[in-house]
């Protein structure tokens, strides 16, 4: 599709600076422009691009101030950010959508499923399940029995959904993810001896939720393991049993909740966050990449670093002894050196 200048700055209530006539097909990042591509420039380190990029139109904050000539039509805009988000939306949402039923899909009986829905090869669906309107199973998908998957929801190719669970609404779960996998839960019985408790609860993913690939979501031991409406999770991510993510809550890859954890709302992990098991994270907490969490974080809105994490303005200043400290040891080592000689002077 084409669209030029004037229809793009419409459709964003922008303001053309430049050719409105001018046309994009696609879309690049700034520092590999090239023409008939749509670019944007958000973040100021980098604005150098924009002097040399060959992107035909860049999307640019309404404050952006240019220091030499820029040879592409700029679209000014409130949020250049939000504004590229929302066109890559409109491209996202125009592709041709697979509908139908393949013929080397199995659907068990007493399946029910939807109207306008896609059901790829290879995929099954068990017994009791039931695929709402709308959505798009890919090939190769298993869905177990009893498992409900809510209206315009979308499973991508390999993923898993043990039996039992509940998927909401406008969801999306993308390659390889494994939905209500056994959680970790042995009894010692000797030394060398563990027995198996039985995990016999389920995982429930309300509405909005996107999940990453290769993530695992554990089932609980009893009663549910809960994903709440909005939460969005990277790659790689392991939830264990019987933990719940408040709404709107986002993580990066490779980070590990362990059971019975309770995360709040309108959190914020980055990549590689350790949370310990059976303790509480307040709403709004932001944890910095590689931060390990022992404990219940009761203050709303904190912010933590480091392994145990701990309140980021503390690490920030401990960060500055951490560098000092093979200086700090070579004054000790020196001054020991110095006291001894005094001790023998004597």
């Amino acid at each position: 599709m084409e669209f030029n200048a004037e229809t793009i700055a419409g459709f964003l209530g922008g303001v053309v600076e430049g050719n409105p006539e001018t046309k994009v097909n696609s879309v690049a990042k700034i520092e590999e422009g090239y023409p008939g591509a749509l670019s944007f420039l958000a973040n100021p380190k980098y604005e150098h691009f924009i002097y040399s990029t060959k992107s035909s139109i860049v999307l640019v904050n309404k404050g952006f101030i240019p220091t030499s000539p820029i040879g592409a039509t700029l679209i000014r805009v409130d949020n250049a950010y939000d504004a590229f988000a929302s066109l890559l939306r409109l491209v996202d949402q125009s592709r041709p959508r697979k509908k139908g039923i393949h013929p080397s899909a199995i659907i068990e009986e007493g399946a029910k499923v939807g109207q306008d829905v896609y059901i790829g090869a290879y995929a099954f669906i068990g017994t009791n399940c039931h695929i709402s309107d709308g959505c798009s199973v890919y090939p190769h998908v298993y869905i177990g029995d009893g498992t409900t998957i809510g209206r315009n929801t979308t499973l991508y190719p390999g993923v898993k959904i043990y039996h039992d669970c509940k998927v909401g609404e406008n969801c999306v779960i993308h390659a390889g993810t494994v939905i209500g996998s056994d959680g970790f839960g042995f009894a010692p019985q000797s030394e060398s001896e563990f027995m198996k408790i039985p995990q016999i609860g389920n995982v429930i993913i309300e509405d909005n939720v996107e999940i990453g690939a290769n993530v695992a979501i554990d089932r609980a031991t009893m009663g549910s393991t809960i994903i709440r409406k909005g939460v969005k999770l990277d790659n790689l991510i392991q939830i264990g049993h019987n933990v719940e993510i408040g709404e709107n809550t986002v993580m990066a890859g490779m980070t590990g909740i362990a059971g019975s954890s309770k995360i709040g709302k309108n959190c914020m992990f980055a990549g590689q966050v350790g949370i310990t098991g059976h303790i509480k994270i307040a709403d709004g907490t932001k944890i910095g990449a590689q931060s390990g969490v022992t404990g219940d974080i009761k203050n709303e809105n904190s912010i933590l670093l480091g392994s145990p994490a701990i309140d980021h303005r503390e690490f920030l200043k401990s960060s500055v002894i951490f560098k000092k400290l093979p200086e700090i040891r070579a004054t000790l080592i020196k001054m020991e050196k110095e006291l001894d000689a005094l001790k023998k002077a004597k």
